[in-house]
This record gives C-alpha cells, structure tokens and sequence, in this order.
C-alpha cells in the first residue's frame, strides 16, 4: 500500500466560488475561478511534487485522505485560552469552511497526484489550532 503525505505550509484557505459574468466577446456566460484560489492550489501542487516526486497513484486506485488544517493562534488570546487551543479544548469553528478546504485539496490534487478526485473514496478532515499554520495531507491507497 502506497502512502504519501506533506504539509502545506501557512494559512488553510479553501476553494472560493467561481466568478459568473457576461462576456460580450461571446455573448454569454464566463466563469473565473479566483486568482488566490488558482495560485494556492498552485501551491499545494508544489508542495506535493517536493514530497514525492513525480510518484502518483495508479488510475484505478482508491484512495484514502486525511487532511487536518491547523490554523494560527490570535494574538489577542488569553494565556489560558491559547493553551486551551493548543490541547484541542477549543477548535476553530471559523472561514475557511472545512468542506472549502477539502474542495481546494482534491481539486490541486487532481491530474497531479491521481487521475481525477472522484478516486478518493475515503476522506477525514479536521481543524486545529497551532503556533504554526499550516495544512497536512496524508494520502494512502486502499486495497480493493
């Protein structure tokens, strides 16, 4: 079983919505994905290519996820609260939303690290906090 994982460095961000607009060139409908969006999916595409090369998973392979977003204390915090949050008593129950984040890591990922996201068939997320920012990702393939 294959099993690669990597860390992203810095804020969690998620996937923003698409921008829809009239486009009178064609006269119809254009959609943009946002150029933050577009240059942190970038990002983690990157910092998987640091992590394992040009390794990726077989185009029939299920695959498993985990990704745990650990977001930066406010410096406003208490002494009590920050270690609160540091020992998982309080998480982050803020933007990005998880789901949004999840969106970002899967589609940066696809073509990439698999063939398309539709391979992974197991997907474990969560939020915490830290001293130091950052998303992790592990990716495992599942027998079958």
């Amino acid at each position: 079983m294959k099993t690669i994982c990597f860390t992203v460095p810095g804020k969690p961000q998620g996937k923003a919505r698409a921008r829809t607009f009239y486009n009178p060139k064609t006269k119809g409908m254009s959609s943009v994905t946002p150029e933050k969006t577009v240059l942190y999916e970038n990002f983690i595409s990157t910092c998987y290519l640091q992590a394992a090369g040009e390794e990726r998973f077989a185009d029939d392979a299920y695959i498993r996820i985990r990704i745990q977003a650990f977001y930066g204390i406010p410096k406003s915090s208490s002494k009590v609260k920050r270690e609160a949050m540091l020992n998982g008593e309080l998480l982050p129950a803020k933007k990005p939303d998880i789901d949004n984040i999840a969106k970002a890591v899967l589609d940066a990922l696809n073509s990439v690290a698999y063939r398309d996201d539709t391979q992974v068939v197991e997907l474990q997320l969560r939020k915490q906090y830290s001293e130091k920012p950052r998303v992790e990702i592990c990716m495992e393939e599942l027998e079958a």
